[in-house]
């Protein structure tokens, strides 16, 4: 199999002070134990008992990191045949036993947080620069994601045997950018090369939700480099030209909606992919077409991206309102939104409203006896007016949600 993983971590170790691996070898061992226990305690796939090929392949795989780790610092010929063809090895038994690669990227970086933690206080104890110290720290994360990519390249090796391998792989390479593992960069790479798939610097990510009793989706009429998963219960997509990737499913989802994220570099695309599920809870079954741009709802995104902070912002810019009885309540609301729009007079704001010029002089009165001075502060009215419009936008959600046949 050609090499595809560049190694850059073991360069990046050499230039360490050999004395400072010198110093840390005597603690692998209580590191590799908290490695460990953290990885069985975090991912639900490595949490069984150690026993068997799989307890020996984990407690080995954690003990040759670390080890290697170490005795590469300050060295530029340790060799490292051995540590590649061992993880190699690894990346093969692990598509044997059926284990995908988003446990196995979590099981080594959380390992390698663990270790770097047990660490850390060695490390700061041997009065080391703060340039060492930070070197360290990012070999650290350089060296697991080469781990993890020379673990692909066995495990690609396996899956090449199976049948079907082309698509197996860019569905393990979509899960791998959706959960986009801290400096994963590496292991995408390496994925990709063996998908088949080039990876574009910026992309989009495409939620999609299927109605009761809708057919299949129309994925024949996506081009090839569309990444895509239909098979979980939140399917989803990866295009890197969403514009042109998406045109020919205008006149074809029938029974689907999509929800396309804003174009972003491939590190954000988790949280393109959290924007685009929460746009396709947030926007109407009825709404125009199948098909909802982000792009065109970024403000009402922003505004709900968290239901908990819309409700503290409230709680802490409209806090004078907490003695009114919900009529009170609802009636100044909507007529501070509408002072805060318009920053306009009775007239126009009674226009806007549908009420009574008199009613709206009224109820400016009482606004500037609960407010007082924070009217006239632009931090207080911007919390404010960023409160009332995220009340209104979960109205009209909520109202979505209780209408009839939903």
């Amino acid at each position: 199999m050609v090499l595809v993983v560049e190694y850059r971590s073991f360069p990046m170790l050499a230039a360490l002070p050999r004395s400072l691996g010198d110093e840390l070898r005597p603690y692998t061992g209580h590191a590799t134990a908290a490695m460990i226990k953290e990885v069985q305690r975090s991912v639900a796939a490595y949490s069984q008992p150690l026993r068997g090929v799989f307890g020996r392949v984990l407690v080995v795989s954690c003990e040759r990191a670390l080890r290697h780790y170490v005795d590469c610092i300050g060295d530029a010929d340790v060799p490292h045949d051995r540590w590649i063809d061992f993880y190699r090895l690894r990346g093969r038994i692990e598509f044997t036993e059926g284990r995908g690669l988003e446990p196995l990227h979590d099981s080594a970086t959380i390992g390698a947080r663990a270790g770097w933690r047990a660490m850390r206080p060695i490390v700061r104890g041997l009065g080391v620069g703060a340039d060492v110290i930070a070197l360290a720290a990012e070999s650290v994360f350089v060296y697991v994601d080469e781990l993890c990519a020379t673990t692909i390249e066995g495990y690609q090796e396996a899956e090449a045997q199976a049948a079907g391998a082309i698509p197996l792989r860019r569905r393990r390479l979509l899960e791998l950018i959706a959960q986009a593992p801290e400096g994963s960069a590496c292991s995408i790479a390496s994925l990709a090369k063996g998908a088949g798939w080039r990876v574009p610097r910026i992309a989009a990510m495409v939620a999609l939700q299927r109605a009761p009793g809708a057919g299949e989706f129309p994925a024949h009429l996506l081009a090839d480099e569309v990444l895509r998963d239909l098979d979980t219960t939140e399917p989803y997509l990866l295009t890197a030209d969403p514009d042109t990737d998406l045109a020919p499913l205008k006149e074809a989802m029938d029974g689907w909606r999509a929800a396309v994220s804003p174009v972003v570099p491939l590190a954000d695309a988790p949280a393109a992919l959290r924007t685009a599920r929460r746009a396709l809870l947030l926007t109407s079954e009825d709404a125009p077409g199948p098909i909802v741009w982000c792009r065109d709802h970024l403000a009402t995104l922003w505004l709900l991206a968290e239901d908990f902070l819309a409700a503290e912002l409230a709680k802490r810019s409209l806090d004078p309102f907490s003695s009114l009885s919900g009529k009170q309540r609802e009636r100044l609301s909507e007529t501070l939104l509408a002072w805060l729009e318009t920053r306009g007079g009775a007239p126009e704001i009674a226009q806007r409203l549908g009420v009574h010029p008199q009613t709206v002089r009224n109820r400016l009165r009482q606004l500037e006896e609960l407010f007082g001075d924070r009217l006239k502060d632009a931090d207080d009215r911007l919390g404010m007016h960023l409160a009332l419009r995220a009340q209104r936008l979960m109205r009209a959600h909520r109202r979505d949600e209780d209408a009839p046949g939903r």
